[in-house]
């Protein structure tokens, strides 16, 4: 039938996962098709939070196959640990999940190197990365030296390949970063026993996907991050590793782009951002305080406190753009309800001059002073409202303002935590 692409409009932790829970519900296959265990995706279900690293959340419906895309970089030991937490609340995730045996495999030199290259950097320059190999997973797969789903189920050819690249790999611990060589024997039974207890799980999900739609049925691609973090089209180079734009599901799935019919750009009502890089509506203040403490916006993986800041307006055209975006989710209304008013970004000063873009030069994006526009709160209550004809005429008056000014029309919007709090928004 088709494919539904939900990504990030932002800089991440727009509130995916609970979409993508939303939506599932008339899908056949949720598939993630970049990113990595880092990405940390929430979703509160009969007031229960589950929280997703890796698995898809469309695994919440018991009736659903979820699978994992080789645009994703694995790391399986995280992975089997997932899968038993969520297990033991009650998902049957061995039962449902597919694996694409082209994922390339997150490895314990990965990690160090990460961990290595972030400590030797000076405070400019660090991109917060969370250290969990992702970015050097991704260099490994370029430079073709990457470890894949597939080798880890035939043990001979896994230690031939993991002693080939550990020669290249200690050299660099070694001389680059003072770290101790690793021992191939330390790593190699540990992923040998990984893939021995996923190997059921591995199947083609490029073919999956294909015949699925083939046979009239509804996919789900799930991105991680946003597409201010797209390694081509985000805040270079404060952004991640992978495509976290709409283009990366047909690279990252093995699907054609005829098979996408609807792209949704899920976008939380005023911005946030972990780690460092530009963010030019960036609040340091109580309002900024405010927003962290009412949303929660502590990362579900690391912990970490988010950056809080107004909408802006320019980062989400922007993603309408390059994703062609044919809706946007809003997410978190709820988190502004006690504000006495709402800014919103609709465009920049840089240098003196009014510009409605994104600049390409780092040093260009950290000078951009935002031009706001205000908006009054409504200060009232929104997180138990399930109907658009109960939401306060403030709370309309500034949703209708953003689909305005982004030029993509709204549809889904989320007042609160749980699955109940989401509906189709009746403009």
């Amino acid at each position: 039938m088709s494919v539904t692409v939900v990504i990030g409009s932002q800089w991440g932790d727009e509130g995916k996962a609970k979409i993508v829970d939303y939506i599932a519900r008339d899908c056949s296959i949720v598939a993630r098709f970049q990113g990595g265990a880092n990405a940390g995706h929430t979703v509160v279900k009969d007031g229960k939070k589950y929280i997703f690293h890796l698995v898809p959340s469309g695994v919440l419906y018991p009736n659903k196959k979820v699978a994992i895309g080789n645009g994703v970089v694995l790391d399986p030991i995280a992975l089997i640990n997932e899968i038993a937490e969520l297990e033991k609340m009650g998902l049957r995730v061995y039962d449902t999940l597919a694996i694409s045996p082209n994922t390339h495999i997150i490895m314990p030199y990965h990690k160090l190197i990460d961990a290595g290259a972030e400590r030797l950097k000076n405070d400019a320059n660090k991109i917060g990365t969370t250290g969990r190999g992702i970015g050097p997973c991704y260099e490994d797969k370029v430079g073709r030296l990457g470890i894949r789903m597939a080798d880890l189920l035939d043990a001979d050819s896994l230690k031939e390949k993991l002693k080939y690249v550990l020669d290249q790999k200690n050299n660099t611990l070694e001389k680059l970063y003072g770290i101790p060589p690793l021992q191939l024997d330390s790593i190699i039974d540990d992923y040998i026993r990984a893939g021995e207890k996923l190997r059921r799980n591995v199947q083609d999900v490029s073919l999956l996907i294909n015949t699925a739609i083939k046979n009239g049925e509804l996919v789900l691609a799930e991105g991680a991050q946003g597409t201010m973090l797209d390694i081509d089209h985000g805040t270079y180079p404060f952004v991640t590793s992978s495509n976290a734009s709409a283009g990366g599901a047909c690279t990252g799935l093995g699907i054609g782009p005829g098979t996408i019919t609807d792209v949704i750009g899920i976008v939380k009502v005023y911005t946030t951002r972990v780690g460092a890089g530009p963010f030019p509506t960036e609040l340091f203040d109580t309002a900024g305080e405010q927003l962290r403490d009412a949303g929660n916006e502590f990362g579900a993986t690391t912990g970490r406190p988010r950056r809080c800041g107004w909408f802006d307006a320019v980062v989400v055209r922007t993603a309408v753009r390059i994703n062609g975006l044919t809706e946007m989710a809003l997410t978190k209304i709820d988190v502004l309800d006690k504000m006495d008013e709402i800014k919103v970004c609709i465009g920049y000063t840089l240098h003196g001059e009014r510009i409605d873009y994104i600049p390409s030069r780092e040093a260009d994006i950290q000078q951009l002073e935002p031009i706001y526009e205000t908006h009054p709160g409504w200060k009232t209550d929104t997180s138990k409202i399930v109907h658009t004809k109960d939401l306060p005429k403030e709370t309309r008056s500034y949703l209708d303002r953003l689909a305005e000014l982004v030029d993509v029309k709204i549809g889904i919007v989320s007042v609160g935590p749980d699955r109940e709090t989401t509906f189709y928004y009746a403009s």
